[in-house]
């Protein structure tokens, strides 16, 4: 494919907060249609989206040129007055990176710009631009530069003066006089005087669109970004706007006539191409220095600090098996090279202890980790529960463990400052995070700014879908049909609507992430751009979380837990009032009257159980072990809620348990024989097909993104390893439908080639029939289906019902009964079965919540 001859760069995305209104994504697959070889990102005053924008353009084949359009202070950075004119003093200049110092210094001159320079705007100086010009080049800039704002005021002189006091700074071959056309009057007599000054001094011309929307047609668009930013409307004749519609990104074609009478400028736009490479460097872990006692290295003193916490959990004689265990998994955690993460750790959970602030026991996959265990950092024996190590620290696959750590809501501030005080203020940070324009919100931005009612804003928002979450305007519309209505029928809703499509995902503002922590090996502005909200005191990263991980940063969630704090102080009301200490971490988990409270359902306030639902789950499964617990609170979610009967059944011994295979008797049958954890999968698949749990963790993951591709690899290699452990292959693949079946419950393959599918108008179609885009209605409201695939051929029963219906389906598809969810082949005859009272017609006459509001009204009584 042959590339057009001409690069943009002065591109401003939605990362130049309510004034750029050009998704990343949407950008980069713009140059890449245009068959431009780069493109430069250069937002406002920021690097938020460099990380991903360089990834997005790698993957396009498009190089990407990461830069930043700087404030200038027209002063001193420090200088903040009125006579210095805010935002309106502080001049705009076009910044580039050419090298990976030049990159460095960029992230310098943004983090300087917010933490020393903030004053409306993030401001730079020329003693910072003269520190920091290694690497970088230079364009002269907008309207809103220095050298165009001097020409507009007639002083030639001086805008000449300081043309050439930038060149001098970065140098005669990366300074370039940026001259721009967008039919503004303005420029005509700017971009003459602009070309005076580069023959004067010598510098090359550089042409430049500054665009801030992707197309011409979106320009209506990007003037209701400016009303949302400025909190007017469309009908404000004083609202500020751009004075055309050419600020978007033209194709070269439409450079090369902009610039017909300075080819050179268009040209060179290669040439400033071709001198800016930068190379990110990822895969590579930069974690804080932990400081070692001396004659220790970070692997020997973890060794010994683990093996004292192993004989405090488990005596002076532990089991060889656990000992054992301890021992590989320090070898991996010494292989991957993170000793001093755990150490880094386990320092700053000590600290908390010591200071009697409330430590949560342990959540997500560490909870696996003996070493863990044994260093304090969790309070769960991943012996006795049978959890896996690989879930957590994959030797197959080499990535940053990531530990979540709940805290004492009320103290956990107290354990981030310990962090910055124990690795210093420069290299310890909370982590930005971004606020996007959703369907419902844009939908209230864009209605306001083109002057509907409040009322009638919330009205049409209030006809956008609740679920699924993050629904977008395009899933509202099929979902919605009233909605639908409204926006074909009434054209002031049509067009408002055109233009919510338009800013709909864009980011509206930055905040800080609620429990998000990066601790650097090195000052953070040498790592990532920082950021300063002027109302918080944190230190921020300028990167979110993707990009911090994706550049090997140690991320941490200090989590603020409000159960933590409540324990917390009923143990200290305990030791008040009746003079007894009790430990939080050491309360027995078999005392009887516990489990009657439970068996009771009173368990209003307690976390995660206190829910009407779950107390009801609670009343049916009169719960007598910890163990019965933990497998409630993990089925009681969507999908897996519906095996809560069966479990319930199990335990009480109104149904059988039986297995596909003795092996599978020892994983399953603390949870009566039912699927419930992705540790219990990756146990069968590592007992009954010889996975190693490495890999075993790459099948968790494919069950996690619910790939089906990937699924059909891992069920390949499923039932190949169990024919070489000698198990039958058809009861291989009945194993491998329960391990899919547990993986998805949405991946439902057994349906029958006769059945017919209700699609989204009311018709119905033949399963073979349906394809890939179409509309079809589900429990949930109309969907389109993604991929059809056949699944073979299964042997199929029919159930044939006292009212005539019939119905068609393999022997293990869950049917509901007055006994509860029950597999067809285990149907008994005079079993009662659900069936729809009425079919669906494809029309809503109601906004989706109320049925939901109603079943639970219902369900309460």
């Amino acid at each position: 494919m042959k590339h057009a001859d001409f690069v943009h760069l002065h591109v401003h995305s939605e990362y130049s907060l309510l004034d750029g209104a050009a998704r990343l994504e949407k950008l980069v697959e713009r140059a890449k249609a245009l068959r431009f070889p780069a493109l430069a990102l250069t937002d406002h005053g920021n690097l938020f989206g460099a990380v991903d924008f360089y990834t997005a353009c790698e993957k396009a084949g498009v190089k990407p040129i990461l830069g930043c359009e700087l404030y200038v202070a027209p002063g001193s950075r420090f200088e903040r007055s009125s006579q210095d004119g805010g935002y309106e003093g502080a001049s705009h200049c076009t910044v580039l990176a050419r090298t990976r110092a030049g990159y460095a210094n960029l992230m310098k001159l943004v983090s300087k710009a917010y933490l020393e320079g903030y004053y409306y705007k993030p401001r730079v100086d020329r003693e910072l631009l003269a520190q920091h010009a290694d690497g970088l080049l230079v364009l002269s800039g907008c309207l809103n530069s220095e050298v165009s704002r001097l020409l507009s005021a007639g002083d030639e002189a001086k805008a000449q003066a300081t043309a050439g006091w930038y060149q001098e700074v970065f140098g005669k071959d990366y300074y370039f006089m940026e001259v721009q056309s967008h039919g503004l009057e303005q420029q005509v007599a700017v971009t003459e005087g602009t070309l005076r000054i580069a023959r004067a001094i010598g510098a090359p011309l550089c042409g430049t669109n500054d665009s801030h929307y992707l197309e011409a047609d979106h320009s209506r668009a990007h003037e209701a970004l400016l009303c949302i930013q400025t909190g007017t409307t469309m009908s404000d004749p004083d609202r500020w706007k751009f004075s055309s519609n050419e600020f978007y990104v033209k194709s070269a074609d439409e450079m090369r006539a902009v610039f017909k009478d300075l080819p050179e400028a268009y040209r060179n736009t290669l040439a400033v191409a071709e001198r800016c490479n930068v190379d990110l460097q990822f895969g590579q872990f930069h974690l804080p220095k932990y400081q070692v006692p001396d004659g220790f290295t970070l692997d020997s003193y973890l060794e010994e600090r683990a093996h004292e916490g192993l004989r405090w959990r488990y005596g002076s004689s532990p089991a060889d098996a656990v000992v054992e265990r301890l021992r590989y998994e320090l070898g991996v955690v010494s292989k991957m090279g993170f000793s001093g993460y755990f150490l880094v750790v386990w320092d700053f959970i000590s600290y908390a202890r010591r200071q009697g602030i409330a430590v949560g026991p342990g959540r997500g996959s560490s909870a696996g980790s003996l070493v863990a265990y044994c260093l304090g950092i969790t309070n769960v024996d991943p012996i006795r529960y049978g959890l896996i190590f690989e879930r957590f620290l994959n030797p197959e696959r080499i990535s940053m463990p990531d530990m979540d750590i709940d805290f004492a809501d009320d103290r956990r501030d107290e354990v981030i400052r310990y962090v910055v005080d124990r690795y210093g203020a420069d290299r310890v940070a909370h982590i930005i995070t971004f606020g996007t324009m959703g369907a419902k919100a844009v939908i209230r931005d864009v209605a306001r700014v083109l002057g509907f009612s409040y009322g009638e804003a919330d009205r049409i928002a209030k006809l956008v879908p609740s679920f699924p979450l993050n629904i977008s305007l395009d899933e509202a519309l099929e979902k919605a049909p009233p909605l639908a209505e409204q926006v074909k029928r009434d054209q002031r809703v049509g067009e408002m609507w055109a233009v919510a499509r338009a800013l709909e995902g864009c980011t509206r503002h930055a905040s800080v992430h609620a429990s998000a922590v990066v601790i650097s090996d090195e000052p953070l502005m040498e790592r990532v751009p920082l950021y300063k909200d002027p109302k918080r005191p944190e230190l921020i990263t300028g990167y979110a979380m993707g990009p911090i991980e994706k550049l090997g940063l140690l991320k941490m969630d200090f989590l603020g837990l409000k159960t933590l704090t409540v324990i917390s102080d009923a143990l200290r009301l305990v030791k008040e009032s009746r003079g007894i200490e009790l430990d939080g971490d050491a309360l027995p988990l078999d005392d009887a009257r516990t489990y009657q409270l439970l068996a009771e359902a009173r368990t209003f306030g307690v976390f995660q159980l206190e829910s009407a639902g779950m107390r009801d789950a609670l009343k049916r499964l009169r719960p007598q072990r910890i163990e019965d617990i933990i497998a409630m609170v993990a089925l009681y979610r969507p999908g897996p809620m519906d095996l809560i009967e069966d479990f319930v059944n199990r335990k009480h011994g109104r149904a059988a348990i039986a297995y596909e295979h003795p092996l599978m008797e020892q994983v399953l049958q603390e949870t009566y024989g039912i699927m419930v954890y992705q540790e219990q999968v990756m146990r069968l698949a590592a007992d009954l097909a010889g996975f190693s749990l490495g890999e075993a963790d790459t099948l968790r993951k494919a069950m996690g993104k619910k790939d089906r591709d990937l699924m059909a690899t891992q069920r390949e290699k499923f039932i190949s390893g169990c024919k070489g452990n000698k198990i039958d292959g058809k009861k291989a693949e009945r194993i491998w439908d329960l391990i899919e079946k547990f993986a998805g419950y949405g991946f439902n393959k057994c349906l029958t080639a006769d059945t017919r599918i209700e699609m989204a108008d009311g018709s119905q179609k033949p399963i073979t029939e349906v394809q890939a885009g179409d509309l079809v209605l589900t429990k949930d409201g109309p969907y389109r289906a993604r991929a059809v695939r056949p699944s073979g051929v299964r042997p199929v029963g029919r159930l044939r019902l006292a009212n005539g219906m019939s119905v068609g389906c393999t022997p293990d598809h869950p049917i509901f009964t007055q006994r509860g969810w029950v597999n067809a082949g285990k149907l008994n005859i005079d079993d009662f079965v659900a069936v729809a009272r009425e079919l669906p017609c494809g029309s809503q006459t109601v906004p989706d919540h109320l049925p939901a509001l109603l079943g639970y009204a219902l369900s309460e009584g």
